[in-house]
């Protein structure tokens, strides 16, 4: 096999799908390998770390959720995409293709099983995603992220092989970091995030969740808090009247540094916001995103939770007056704290990425040895 075939890595242009292939990518940049990413034109807003040293190319894609028109033209652009994928991966001729997801991932990895590449398929979340369920069938290995993971086809099945879900270096490298114990008299340190984009219902329930606190425990907490730029004026505004020290943006370019330093995070539970927590080994309060496809943030909030690392709320029950009885059993028995943070660290997968490396190396491989015999039987039989 030439050295100079490709892996290539097909994810769509968010960053539940984008941090995993980056992750990926790093790893197989290091072991001396050429890595092409596949993605969607929303990929230029995010484009970062080991991501920055592989060549980028771009294809059509869509989603086939909503309306029937919406549906149409998902699908019309899901082909269109399929055509350009099988072109240019003939084109590329890669030795394995790894998929992560969403439908932008969908038209690569379909292309490359209908012409015989390996193929390794990731899922971040704890219930296979849609794309992922149409593409297991195809694929010849589907990493997962969590031990157990609904939707997955009993047929399916004899192909997972759990790798956890890989993270960004910067966050990796927060496992060596001990939990920073909140002491009985000190400052919490509460990091609050809400995806990519903020959480209006955090901006509304945290400060007035503060605000209940006795002023003697509301004097105790610190914010670092990530809002929609609809709401940041306000939230500041909020935090600035009850005299508690507040640092707000609409994203925060170094959350590394802001999970190490936090005693707790409140935040959504999509699958990079539990690998990192779990990496970091950091106690949250977990509030699902209602709408996420197949409920999948609950699901993966409840694994976190079952082992100890941290709390679920529902946006439902998420009120200020929940929420600040929470904070205030914490600020008043904070060894809860560190008991969760250690639990959280035990989920953590530090190696994912290197074990995802190797199944889509793996997979190559076997190809590679499969031609081999198949040329050797050739000439014997000549």
């Amino acid at each position: 096999m030439e050295k100079t075939q490709p892996v290539i890595l097909a994810a769509g242009g968010t960053g539940g799908h984008i941090f995993p292939a980056e992750a990926l990518a790093e790893a197989l940049l290091a072991a001396g390998e050429r890595v092409i990413l596949v993605t969607d034109n929303r990929f230029s807003r995010i484009q970062s770390g080991a991501l920055s040293k592989v060549e980028i190319r771009t294809i059509r894609a869509g989603t086939v959720a909503g309306g029937l028109h919406k549906k149409i033209l998902g699908m019309a652009s899901l082909v269109l995409g399929i055509f350009q994928a099988r072109s240019l991966l003939k084109q590329l001729r890669p030795k394995a293709v790894a998929g992560f997801g969403g439908y932008p991932s969908f038209p690569t990895v379909f292309a490359a099983s209908g012409l015989g590449i390996p193929t390794v398929i990731h899922e971040q979340n704890s219930v296979l995603g849609r794309a992922n369920r149409l593409l297991a069938p195809r694929v010849n290995t589907i990493a997962t992220s969590f031990a157990s993971t609904l939707m997955l086809a009993e047929a399916d099945r004899p192909k997972a092989r759990l790798t956890g879900n890989p993270v960004r270096t910067s966050v990796r490298a927060l496992a060596h970091i001990p939990y920073p114990s909140l002491q009985p008299d000190g400052q919490m340190h509460i990091l609050v995030t809400g995806g990519s984009q903020g959480a209006s219902v955090f901006s509304d329930v945290v400060p007035a969740a503060i605000a209940a606190l006795p002023a003697a425990l509301r004097a105790r907490v610190r914010i670092d808090q990530q809002c929609r730029e609809a709401d940041l004026e306000a939230t500041r505004a909020a935090y600035q009247q009850l005299g508690v020290s507040a640092d707000l943006a609409t994203f925060f370019t170094d959350i590394p540094a802001r999970l190490a330093g936090s005693h707790l995070v409140i935040a959504r539970s999509g699958a990079s916001t539990i690998a990192e927590l779990a990496a970091a080994g950091r106690p949250a309060v977990l509030v699902p995103l209602p709408s996420s496809m197949d409920n999948h943030q609950y699901f993966n909030a409840n694994v976190f939770e079952e082992a100890g690392g941290g709390w679920v709320m529902t946006q439902e029950g998420f009120t200020a007056a929940s929420l600040s009885a929470r904070l205030e059993a914490f600020l008043t028995a904070p060894e809860t704290l560190t008991r969760a943070a250690a639990n959280a660290r035990k989920l953590g997968a530090p190696d994912a990425a290197e074990k995802l490396a190797e199944l889509v190396l793996g997979a190559a491989q076997n190809r590679a040895s499969s031609h081999h015999l198949s040329r050797s039987a050739k000439a014997m039989a000549a």
